[in-house]
């Protein structure tokens, strides 16, 4: 059996892990892709190919890690309330499921801005503006996953803080995050530009929180229970 504090560690570099993969695939897309201009777009994809490339599996990489990361959370929690926890792993592997069918539409993208067989069907303009539909549907793809990235911090937000194994404010600051999240892609999907105007705002909640949930698993793992004083006390007191 794997002791809290291992298991806590574990899950945490698992987090990190995920962090650094998904941030990486994210500052290749925004590098590459160029919001609303298919020609450049496409020109930087056939140039930057196999960072592209780097970018689709890093992404890949990361969702498996997010995956790991919710199982080992599971193992660790479960005790406080296996319903919930279930419930968190589940939403994660739907998360994942949906993000790693999204980079199909990533995958799309790249192949018809490096395929001669599609400029030479299509044309170079068609073909463009095709590779950059695939880009944005991926974007909204991941808006659609991030759905769920936020989802699955109510459940695990709860079990933080029934756990006694973190302090009660991180469990509340997850929840609070999960409410940045869901705001943020409904405010996208609905308002575009008044999304992306409140995004910083509303997403802060919820990176400070996972920063300080990721840290205090990898560095304190677990809170261990103090010893009870009061028992030897009582039982002094119990001598004639």
């Amino acid at each position: 059996m794997i002791a809290p504090r291992t298991l806590a560690r574990i899950a945490g570099t698992l987090y990190l892990l995920v962090s650094a993969f998904t941030i990486f695939a994210g500052v290749v897309n925004m590098r590459i892709v160029e919001a609303g201009d298919a020609a450049a777009t496409a020109d930087n994809i056939g140039a930057s190919a196999a960072l592209f490339r780097l970018g689709f599996v890093s992404e890949l990489v990361g969702a498996v890690f997010f995956l790991s990361t919710a199982m080992a959370l599971y193992l660790l929690l479960k005790h406080v309330d296996q319903r919930v926890a279930a419930a968190m792993v589940t939403v994660v592997a739907v998360s994942v499921a949906i993000q790693c069918l999204n980079l199909l539409n990533q995958n799309a993208a790249l192949m018809i801005a490096t395929g001669q067989a599609y400029e030479d069907t299509l044309g170079p303009d068609s073909a463009d503006r095709l590779a950059l539909l695939f880009t944005d549907l991926y974007h909204d793809g991941y808006l659609i996953a991030q759905t769920f990235f936020g989802l699955w911090l109510l459940p695990l937000g709860y079990l933080v803080v029934k756990s006694g194994y973190f302090p009660k404010m991180l469990g509340y600051l997850l929840m609070v995050g999960a409410c940045g999240h869901l705001a943020d892609v409904f405010a996208r999907l609905l308002a575009p530009d008044f999304g992306a105007a409140i995004s910083l705002y509303v997403m802060t909640p919820a990176a400070i929180a996972e920063i300080s949930f990721m840290l205090w698993l990898v560095v304190r793992g677990v809170r261990t229970p103090e010893p009870d004083r009061a028992r030897p006390v009582a039982a002094r007191s119990e001598i004639p």
